[in-house]
């Protein structure tokens, strides 16, 4: 950001919504902390702070939070169980901020990425700003789930800096509390425990005339542990991932009518990913091409996911025992 007069007088909030990560956590503090250092070298009158939203009831992060020993650090307590509801304790405790920046606790910022964000949002004047998450892996990612491309995120892929989008997820994420409060919008805690959530929110705003656009510089890695690169787990994941989505489409219809068409709309798509899906894993099992096997299966399980959401059935990724 060659100028930074555009938020000099402005109270920025980055939030990390934890639940049981203790060592994410004491890795991605330092690097946020980073973050601040920098913006404050070219807008000292921008007020920042690191908010912590410790989401387990036996409050893992506090401790880990508190040995930071920075003034600007404060962590809170959410113990109501899912994500929507710790993302609406970081509204609540950032009520007086003027602008809030989500990212993940298994996340890692790229250098200048609280920078990229506050410059688009100045240039553009955008409600919303989004930024690209890549997913790296700790070790060799199984040939099986790298080839059906679980993990890749393609749906803006090219996308500058600047261009419009209709939703967004929270994982890397400038929002404007100031549109957020005059539109009195909140996440919908019937998407705590499915995820969804950040999808609906930003959805909501977009289509009730809030502005979002793409910060392609804004660059974030998300760290995949050996446990999630698994076939299992990356269909397991496909499925709520598509189910959430699909739920969000519904909830986000205006009128009966309209979801009514949204639901059949969805039903058509996912009968047609479930058959061709299952002819392409068929077809790749049958010619021994792990690559046509693989994508046929993601294809299925995100028909299911789809199939499961027309017919009123929610997937919950995040449900404790």
């Amino acid at each position: 950001m060659s100028d930074a007069s555009g938020v000099r007088d402005l109270d920025v909030v980055v939030a990390v919504v934890t639940f049981r990560r203790p060592e994410q956590v004491a890795e991605l503090v330092p690097a946020l902390l980073l973050q601040l250092d920098d913006l404050a070298q070219e807008a000292s009158r921008t007020r920042l702070t690191l908010l912590v939203v410790d989401n387990d009831p036996e409050r893992s992060a506090h401790a880990v939070v508190e040995r930071f020993d920075d003034p600007r650090i404060r962590v809170v307590a959410e113990p109501v169980p899912g994500v929507s509801a710790a993302r609406n304790a970081a509204l609540g405790a950032a009520d007086e901020a003027d602008l809030l920046v989500f990212i993940d606790d298994d996340e890692r910022p790229h250098p200048g990425w609280l920078r990229h964000l506050l410059r688009t949002k100045e240039v553009t004047g955008a409600d919303l700003v989004s930024g690209p998450v890549v997913s790296i892996h700790d070790g060799d990612l199984d040939p099986w789930v790298a080839a059906g491309g679980f993990y890749d995120r393609e749906h803006r892929s090219g996308l500058v800096t600047g261009a419009p989008i209709t939703h967004a997820a929270t994982n890397n994420l400038l929002v404007d509390l100031r549109t957020v409060r005059a539109a009195g919008v909140r996440f919908d805690p019937g998407f705590g425990l499915t995820g969804g959530e950040d999808s609906l929110f930003t959805g909501t705003l977009v289509r009730d005339g809030a502005r979002a656009v793409w910060c392609a510089e804004a660059r974030v890695d998300d760290v995949l542990p050996t446990e999630r690169t698994t076939p299992r787990y990356a269909v397991d994941r496909t499925v709520s991932l598509a189910n959430a989505a699909a739920r969000v489409r519904l909830a986000l219809a205006t009128s009966p009518r309209q979801r009514v068409r949204e639901r059949a709309t969805l039903g058509v798509k996912a009968a047609v990913r479930l058959t061709t899906g299952a002819l392409r894993h068929g077809w790749g099992r049958l010619t021994g091409s792990e690559r046509h096997a693989a994508r046929g299966a993601r294809a299925m399980a995100r028909g299911r996911g789809e199939a499961m959401a027309v017919f009123g059935h929610a997937e919950a990724p995040y449900a404790r025992s």
